[in-house]
């Protein structure tokens, strides 16, 4: 857990996805359920990650996968704020597909004792042979308790341009130095109205060093 502090530093962070899908429609068209990104980068932090997806309607189930690199671009911005801020700028390419995704956004995180309260706000430029070029905007929200490092419960929102669902979500991190953890998420969002059909499965495992 990160302390508290009156100063933070604001850090870039750039995340570059490969994006591998076995139902390219399983999160097209505003369905936003991803993860809830926090604002903490370390200075010349790198990081791994793998995402996976499953998606269950009644006409089925469908899979999807990321594999994701990232890391911090700016070391020298400092702000004085009553919660922790950040900046994150993402492009997405789909797998054998010449389809692109850019999307930038602000992440802010402020702390309540043991529980924490995590906000993204986003928005997305889609581009591509096979879809429509478009901008779009994406709300993700974390409520979570910091139980113990290892295991923090917490409840998860997401709200896009077709899809607004609400599910419980598990997270963790083991240490293994000073700046080398590896962290886990697990969650399951249930859509809220008739925009939103089904139930999608998250998982992730991310290496940070």
């Amino acid at each position: 857990m990160i302390p508290n502090l009156a100063r933070k530093h604001l850090y870039s962070f750039i995340l570059i996805n490969l994006l591998s899908l076995f139902s390219v429609a399983v999160f097209a068209d505003g369905a936003s359920v991803d993860k809830v990104y926090h604002p903490y980068v370390l200075p010349d932090e790198r990081e791994v990650e793998w995402r996976m997806f499953s998606r269950r309607e009644s006409e089925g189930t469908s899979f999807a996968q990321r594999f994701a690199y990232g890391q911090s671009i700016a070391d020298n911005i400092m702000l004085e704020y009553w919660a922790d801020w950040g900046l994150l700028v993402e492009l997405e390419k789909e797998d054998k597909k010449n389809n692109w995704e850019a999307t930038s956004g602000v992440l802010v995180e402020k702390e309540f004792g043991k529980t924490s309260l995590t906000i993204n706000a986003f928005v997305i430029y889609k581009w591509g042979d096979s879809v429509i070029n478009e901008f779009e905007t994406d709300f993700r929200l974390k409520y979570r308790y910091r139980y113990i490092e290892q295991f923090q419960p917490a409840i998860e929102l997401y709200a896009g341009e077709e899809y607004f669902g609400i599910g419980p979500a598990f997270m963790g991190l083991q240490r293994f130095g000073s700046q080398k953890q590896l962290k886990w998420e697990l969650g399951f969002i249930t859509g809220l109205d008739s925009r939103s059909k089904g139930h999608v499965l998250r998982i992730t495992v991310e290496y940070e060093f």
